[in-house]
């Protein structure tokens, strides 16, 4: 059984910065796609960047320079390191995965077989 759990969201002022981790069980994220996607309140889910499992990357444009992503093998955890933080970035964040196999860097949400449940992110200004 495969689960994504999510951490390290809060509340932070702008121009600050967190980080997410994303930890998974059932899979084993060096051999799959991951994804974070983001949604705020009234809006719908956005991509935000993925990382496949040759560590390639792709982001949204709205926080290229801004965020990364990156994987701690031994501990089979996703990070999303997010910088500059602005009131615009605040949104529940979730991380997902694509099916075995699949290694395209996708952007759509249907793309995406597994998600974690999500972390509230709110950048006050």
């Amino acid at each position: 059984q495969v689960q994504l759990v999510e951490s390290g969201g809060g509340l932070v002022q702008a121009g600050d910065s967190l980080r997410l981790s994303c930890a998974a069980s059932g899979l084993i994220f060096t051999t799959y796609t991951v994804g974070w996607f983001r949604q705020a309140p009234g809006k719908e889910r956005e991509f935000v960047g993925a990382l496949n499992w040759n560590s390639r990357t792709y982001y949204a444009d709205s926080v290229k320079v801004r965020f990364a992503i990156s994987r701690d093998n031994a501990k089979n955890t996703v990070y999303l390191q997010m910088n500059s933080l602005k009131p615009e970035d605040t949104a529940v964040y979730y991380c997902a995965a694509r099916n075995f196999g699949e290694r395209d860097l996708s952007s759509h949400s249907t793309a995406y077989k597994y998600w974690g449940q999500g972390t509230q992110v709110t950048v006050s200004s």
